[in-house]
């Protein structure tokens, strides 16, 4: 992600994934690579061999629709990864650079909230959050990055039962981010960084999974109340350069809901 060449390092890796098998072809006894060879994808894409090679070593920087379409379909790519391929060869991708800043509103908005809320930036970190929040997790706090909280504080990952889905879709969603409309230093910085200290990232990193972890319910067990079933909400805040806004809330009448109010009263 960092060598410059982002669009190429994402088509190897992806080519990675997928078997021969797959796509109809014979492996052959004498193969070295699980995934595709470059030959093979350029084949199924419709392109000559040497043009998709120029394209991996980012000789050729932004291709044209119609052949990231080719090798997105030869691929075997969901919408979701598709778009990322798009935006990883767009021509007109500014820099990121400067602090994020939560608008006094949405600030307002989630110190009234009586449940867990927290704002989250770009690079995960959280911008803004309620006491509710910190109460649910000291990494809920602003100054927190919740990502290397995630991967690197071992409480964190007592509090959280289902952390392997949880870590699987937090790296889908940064490699989201990561092909977005902006380039961003500290992102490929902080990926850098828990691809060295992290063999889990590393993995997820390498496994090139792109989309964000969708609304459902996270399983959580805390210190003081136990277990809790909580529903979690991911919402964009509007005009604010990719914040968005996590909720946990429970189902009326469950324990989980009486242990979530007894955990705002402690």
């Amino acid at each position: 992600m960092t060598s410059g060449n982002a669009l190429g390092e994402y088509l190897k890796l992806r080519r990675g994934r997928v078997r021969p098998q797959d796509v109809g072809l014979e492996p052959g006894p004498r193969r070295r690579v699980d995934g595709l060879r470059r030959e093979e994808l350029a084949a199924l894409a419709g392109i000559s061999a040497d043009y998709y090679l120029r394209i991996e070593q980012g000789r050729v920087a932004h291709p044209s629709s119609q052949i990231l379409d080719a090798l997105a379909r030869a691929l075997r790519m969901d919408d979701s990864a598709t778009g990322h391929l798009h935006q990883l060869a767009r021509a007109d991708r500014p820099m990121h650079t400067g602090a994020e800043h939560v608008d006094d509103g949405i600030v307002s908005l989630i110190d009234q909230l009586p449940l867990p809320a927290y704002v989250v930036g770009r690079c995960l970190d959280c911008l803004a959050s309620n006491a509710a929040a910190h109460a649910l997790s000291p990494n809920f706090a602003p100054g927190r990055n919740l990502l290397r909280a995630l991967f690197l504080d071992p409480a964190e990952r007592e509090l959280h039962v289902d952390w392997d889905e949880a870590t699987a879709s937090v790296v889908s969603g940064l490699r989201q981010v990561a092909g977005g409309e902006a380039n961003d230093p500290r992102l490929e910085m902080m990926v850098e960084e828990l691809r060295a200290v992290s063999p889990r990232f590393e993995m997820l990193w390498t496994r090139a999974d792109v989309g964000y972890r969708r609304s459902g319910t996270g399983h959580m067990r805390h210190p003081l109340v136990g277990e809790l079933h909580l529903l979690r909400n991911r919402l964009l805040i509007p005009d604010s350069d990719g914040q968005h806004l996590q909720i946990y809330h429970a189902a009326p009448g469950t324990d989980t809901a009486e242990r979530l109010a007894r955990l705002a009263r402690a």
